[in-house]
């Protein structure tokens, strides 16, 4: 992409002494990862099960555990792409104050990015909790029972295991979203990238933000509810506007 489409948001980015960055599923699909509301992603081919269906029901676990279990299998092939290791790589030299991510992949923390400056919104596939007694343990030891047949991997104590991340009908973590909205507050640009602004109540951090007087960006390919505040809005893949925007503000 032209160097002069960059301009705006490479400047904001020198001059913010705070920034603030929401990514999506949009920032994996270069990993090989599918997102959830493009033609051919996941909800094509899997509808999401809230977690009262989950709970009350043998076969709603059974459908999540099929998708869940398959999903897992994509996300171990997956690497961190460009996008993922310019955050990084802006994060380390303290120039990113906070990530929020919506993804669930684990691949910011295997890009390195620091897990103080990290917030994973909505959970994380890499571990498994008990519906029954909460207890948590690594994905391997639900994944391998998955893998051998079993159609919904069980705890010792008879509960199902769950991945570790945040359905439909399931409260977020209240502390990580009181920080989110905080440090979206209190920053002078927010950027999002990779996606579709309409999960709520996550997308809030814009208006947040955009209210408090930051400068904002938002980085997608699809129309999001907020391209008509945004300051800056980029349609080139994340996987090139992160590391051109990262080359030029940590070499400047």
């Amino acid at each position: 992409m032209p160097g002069s489409a960059l301009d705006p948001l490479v400047a904001a980015w020198r001059a913010a002494r705070r920034v603030v960055v929401l990514t999506g599923a949009g920032l994996s699909t270069a990993s090989g990862i599918p997102d959830f509301r493009s033609p051919g992603g996941r909800w094509e081919r899997y509808q999401p099960v809230p977690l009262p269906d989950f709970l009350a029901s043998e076969h709603a676990r059974e459908e999540y555990w099929r998708y869940k279990g398959q999903t897992w299998r994509v996300i171990c092939a997956a690497a961190p792409n460009p996008a993922h290791q310019a955050l990084a790589d802006l994060a380390r030299a303290r120039r990113i104050h906070l990530l929020v991510t919506q993804n669930v992949d684990g691949l910011h923390e295997r890009s390195g990015f620091p897990p103080d400056r990290l917030v994973n919104i909505h959970g994380t596939d890499s571990e498994v909790e008990c519906m029954g007694c909460h207890q948590r343990a690594p994905r391997a030891v639900a994944q391998e029972l998955w893998e051998a047949g079993t159609a919904v991997p069980r705890c010792a104590c008879g509960g199902p295991w769950k991945p570790a991340t945040i359905s439909f009908g399931q409260q977020l973590v209240p502390e990580d979203l009181a920080r989110a909205l905080r440090e979206a507050a209190a920053c002078d640009l927010f950027v999002a990238a990779g996606t579709s602004l309409v999960v709520g109540p996550i997308n809030q951090m814009f208006p947040v933000a955009h209210d408090r007087g930051a400068r904002t960006a938002i980085l997608t390919a699809s129309e999001t509810p907020f391209d008509h505040a945004a300051d800056m809005k980029l349609s080139a893949p994340v996987a090139e506007v992160l590391p051109a925007v990262q080359d030029r503000v940590l070499g400047a």
